[in-house]
């Protein structure tokens, strides 16, 4: 295949595309993509190459007007590639059994939710609240979570996708406010020759952290990762060729790694639970003026005790002399590249529903959707959830079987 360098992003899609195209599926599924309403939330759920493969194999989508634009995918190309424009939420809504969505619903989103339908969407935990999944269960929604798509392989293939995007940009928004006309110390990175460079602490060693770590080490920082866990940490040095230099995450080792730290990325969570707080206030006190904390798991509730939930269009403040950054939507800053990883990851399982016959079919077959599900049939399937909000719940696997 002959590929111009202007093309490179749409190398995935076509592969894609090979292997997904076929027969008709066993069910016509009606798929309803809404356009974000969330503050500065720029991404959207499909591209218009996905909703090609849709299509051929069956499905209608239904796209809200200008849904794609925020991402450079403007409407001609949605309908071109066979997705009928809707010209207002309630049509989206009212004409699908299945939406998909990047942020979770907003109140004004929730009225226009058809009893039975199902939602494939990110939950945000660390700012989720009880009312919002009694909602969810009393109009009897099939609620899949990104945060929670697990497969056989263990992997998270969604958060993984997100991670990468995250971890590599959090270096360069740190890098952006290191320079004095953003407040910070004025210095480089990298450094330069005779001058040492930047010193970046990474709390956390998974996904977020290892692509943080391959960016601040590619801008020739000096790198630290901390984690209470051993293996991952040592997984990250080898497959680092040990040029970071690794730490547990204890009091002694944090107190002392902040108060040298130019740069601070908290990546430090627990899957499909809250984020352990690892620093506390009285060590952002002892760091040095003009230094940066980005907390990239702020959507999880945040590892830093001074961190709160900032947006695209106020994204930082200063606690302490420390810079923050604490947006929980860093990727919806760079949407194209975004909506193609998403889009990559979200055929195959929309694929897989339709084959199976429908939600409720693939759930009893598809690992990975049965594990993101946390609402189905009024009902909180997922005990970390329940137990936050001191909700009832019970297992997907026993609801399925019961043929609820």
């Amino acid at each position: 295949m002959d590929i111009k360098p202007l093309d490179t992003e749409q190398i995935g899609l076509k592969t894609l595309e090979k292997h997904l195209m076929r027969s008709k599926s066993e069910v016509s599924l009606k798929i309803g993509l809404p356009k974000e309403i969330s503050f500065d939330e720029r991404r959207v759920s499909l591209t218009p190459g996905g909703v090609s493969i849709l299509k051929a194999n069956g499905h209608e989508i239904f796209i809200e007007k200008g849904a794609g634009e925020d991402a450079n995918f403007p409407d001609r190309e949605y309908a071109d590639a066979g997705a009928e424009i809707a010209y207002s939420p309630e049509d989206v809504f009212k004409k699908s059994d299945l939406i998909l969505k990047i942020a979770p619903l907003t109140k004004d989103e929730f009225e226009l939710l058809q009893p039975g339908q199902a939602l494939i969407s990110a939950l945000h935990m660390g700012s989720q609240t009880e009312d919002y999944l009694k909602a969810l269960t009393e109009k009897s929604i099939t609620g899949i979570g990104y945060e929670f798509i697990r497969g056989e392989d263990k992997e998270f293939p969604i958060v993984r996708m997100m991670h990468e995007i995250t971890g590599s940009m959090s270096v360069q928004i740190a890098a952006h406010y290191l320079e004095s006309m953003s407040g910070g110390q004025g210095i480089m990175l990298g450094g330069i020759s005779g001058v040492p460079p930047a010193t970046v602490v990474i709390l956390g060693a998974g996904i977020t952290g290892e692509y943080a770590a391959r960016t601040a080490l590619g801008y020739g920082a000096q790198v630290f990762v901390m984690d209470t866990d051993l293996t991952a940490l040592r997984r990250l040095e080898n497959a680092l060729d040990r040029r970071i230099i690794t730490a547990v995450a204890n009091h002694q080792y944090l107190s002392t790694a902040l108060k040298f730290a130019d740069i601070i990325i908290g990546a430090a969570m627990a899957e499909g639970e809250r984020s352990p707080c690892w620093v506390t206030d009285e060590m952002v006190a002892g760091m040095k003026a003009g230094s940066v904390i980005v907390d990239t798991v702020i959507d999880q509730g945040g590892c830093v005790a001074t961190s709160r939930p900032t947006t695209h269009s106020n994204p930082v403040y200063s606690e302490h002399d420390v810079i923050h950054h604490c947006v929980p939507n860093i990727p919806a800053n760079v949407p194209r590249t975004a909506t193609y990883a998403l889009n990559n990851v979200l055929v195959p399982y929309i694929l897989a529903i339709g084959n199976a016959g429908g939600v409720k079919e693939c759930l009893w077959e598809n690992v990975a959707l049965r594990n993101g599900t946390y609402s189905y049939k009024k009902h909180i399937t997922k005990k970390t959830l329940a137990k936050m909000f001191d909700m009832p719940y019970r297992e997907i696997e026993m609801l399925i079987a019961s043929q609820i």
